[in-house]
């Protein structure tokens, strides 16, 4: 149960180790910051859980994944400007008994995501 979140690099085929993300609440167009961090070896958050089981709150968040700070750091000439930057996903937590994973698979061009289990 909670949230967690894992990013995969499409263009290397691998876990995108290195990527900055940030966690926001959010009500309406307010967006406040709850944590930011930057994923492990295997693309994952270090601390484990985003929220765990006691923490999560039925409302709505919002991940922010920087797409483009990632690829430059890995030497991908990226154009100016380039196409994605920073990936902003806003999502709702209905069930605060369910657990919410948020993959992201990304490459410079593209990304796509969806409800994990």
């Amino acid at each position: 149960m909670g949230l967690s979140t894992h990013v995969l690099d499409t263009m290397h085929g691998c876990p995108a180790a290195g990527m900055q993300v940030a966690l926001y609440t959010t009500q309406g167009e307010q967006a406040t910051l709850v944590k930011s961090f930057t994923l492990n070896h295997d693309g994952r958050n270090p601390d484990g859980m985003l929220y765990d089981h006691a923490s999560l709150r039925k409302g709505t968040y919002r991940l922010v994944f920087d797409v483009a700070g990632y690829f430059k750091a890995k030497g991908v000439e990226l154009p100016e400007p380039n196409f994605l930057n920073k990936v902003s996903l806003d999502f709702g937590v209905a069930h605060e008994d369910q657990h919410y994973h948020v993959p992201l698979l990304a490459s410079p061009w593209s990304y796509s995501t969806y409800r994990g289990s």
